[in-house]
């Protein structure tokens, strides 16, 4: 994520691609992050198993994304 100040005004560039790893089968795939929504659920394209985030987080791409979600990006929290 990039940060631009321009006086009192700062502007952050979210990433909106992330890479999600399988925690059964290790399979990778990047996928477009929503941007109105958490995803809670993903399936698996190899393994087919059906992810879920892990206690604490908000989403799959915070479980086990490459980037963090929109909302975390932008420090506002997330789905809140």
């Amino acid at each position: 994520m990039a940060t631009t100040t321009t006086g009192t005004t700062i502007t952050r560039t979210v990433v909106l691609r992330s890479t999600l790893t399988c925690p059964h089968c290790g399979f990778r795939k990047e996928e477009t992050m929503p941007t109105d929504a958490c995803q809670y659920f993903y399936e698996c394209t190899r393994c087919k198993v059906l992810l879920r985030p892990r206690a604490g987080d908000c989403c799959v791409f915070c479980s086990y994304g490459s980037v963090k979600c929109p909302p975390v990006q932008q420090q506002g929290g997330c789905c809140a």
